[in-house]
């Protein structure tokens, strides 16, 4: 047996420690930063903080601030280091989360949500690239799930963790967050990899294979379908078929805990069958969900599009991550550079399909179904373009 084979029939154990470190990081800079806003918005609005224009504006703040950080996440890591990095973005995150306690004005406030926005999108670049190095190839797949996870432990911590926080005012849930992330920081302070280094300055950039172009318009994309589909679930529940909010609340519970385990559901098919298979999966079983949601009103319809579409919102990273590797194998610099361009791309569309939806919505009006068909729409799309790279890979 090689060298090689051995390395990818290595089942030794991952290093829990660093895991459990990026799961912390991406919790407290991608899923609360993020996805603890939204319960936050009526209360803001309530407290009059803010107007309601206001707070939506603030909203896309962390939009703005994550497409910043994606693209400065690799020239951040190549020049302090990306334990230096990851470190600061977590605790960037946990100031911003204190900050957001103290109503001092507009400014004030869409500061700290771009500073959010900002170290999630950096923790995103670079915290997989920072542990998965350490782990054996064919364990790479529940490693890389094991670290997104805490996306969707986040989205579960907005719609419990919070409402119990607010009965003691937004100042006080705010605070709590911050507390939170505070000892997440300090615990994971010392688990990082010490050798955790990002190389980009020393490599003259090289053109990507057509392949990998084509895999970052699928993931494009994707990010077009999610968003579409995931943004209105609640209130195309609650208030379009007037099930109640009870109704909604069950299906963004189910969102949550679709999100909780699809990163390492996601990652174990990956390990087993490849991660080109398991992203077609994951794509197919989305396009799915957004059909259901456009052509099915039943609740248990809608409760399973939740749970497939909340499973594949961190899920695709697990996979498109992988699926780069895969690509690109033996060439950490290429892996890595392909993973800040995938993620630059999926953060610009994800802004461009918010307001573009968003237009959609109100100009169309107030009707759900469009919305979730040209979900369905960009899916099939990325679907194409995933199966388009994988023939021109050959």
């Amino acid at each position: 047996m090689t060298t090689q084979t051995a390395a990818l029939h290595d089942t030794s154990p991952p290093p829990w420690p660093a895991i459990f470190a990026g799961l912390s990081a991406s919790l407290v800079a991608i899923g609360l930063a993020r996805f603890a806003y939204t319960p936050l918005i009526p209360p803001l609005i309530q407290a009059h903080w803010f107007g309601a224009g206001d707070v939506v504006y603030l909203g896309a703040a962390n939009f703005a601030g994550y497409f910043a950080g994606a693209l400065s996440g690799r020239m951040l890591g190549a020049r302090y280091g990306n334990r230096t990095m990851l470190r600061l973005m977590m605790a960037a995150a946990t100031l911003s989360f204190a900050a957001c306690a103290v109503p001092v004005s507009m400014l004030w406030y869409f500061a700290w949500r771009l500073v959010s926005g900002f170290a999630g999108a950096v923790v995103m670049v670079l915290v997989a690239q920072t542990i998965l190095p350490m782990v054996a190839p064919a364990r790479r797949g529940l490693a890389s799930g094991a670290i997104f996870m805490g996306i969707g432990a986040g989205i579960v911590a907005s719609g419990t963790v919070v409402p119990l926080l607010l009965h003691a005012g937004v100042a006080a849930a705010w605070l709590g967050l911050a507390a939170l992330s505070a000892l997440l920081t300090a615990l994971t302070w010392r688990a990082w990899p010490g050798h955790a280094h990002a190389q980009a300055a020393e490599h003259k950039p090289q053109p990507m294979p057509t392949a990998v172009r084509l895999l970052y318009g699928a993931y494009a994309a994707v990010a077009v379908g999610l968003l579409g589909a995931a943004v209105f679930l609640v209130d195309y529940v609650s208030r379009g078929l007037a099930l109640g909010t009870s109704a909604g609340a069950l299906c963004w519970i189910l969102y949550g805990v679709g999100a909780m385990s699809g990163p390492v559901l996601y990652g174990l098919v990956a390990d087993r069958v490849g991660f080109g298979r398991a992203l077609r999966l994951g794509i197919v079983l989305s396009c799915g969900a957004a059909l259901l949601l456009a052509q099915a009103p039943q609740l248990a319809a809608l409760a399973a599009a939740g749970l497939l579409l909340g499973a594949f919102t961190p899920g695709v990273v697990t996979l498109m991550i992988g699926r780069l590797h895969e690509m690109l194998p033996g060439d950490a610099h290429a892996q890595h550079a392909a993973w800040g361009h995938a993620t630059t791309t999926f953060a610009l569309f994800q802004a461009l399909a918010g307001y573009g939806f968003s237009y959609l919505f109100a100009h169309g009006g107030g009707q759900h179904h469009p919305i979730f068909i040209a979900s369905a729409l960009a899916f099939a799309v990325a679907l194409a373009l995933e199966m388009v790279s994988n023939a021109a890979r050959r």
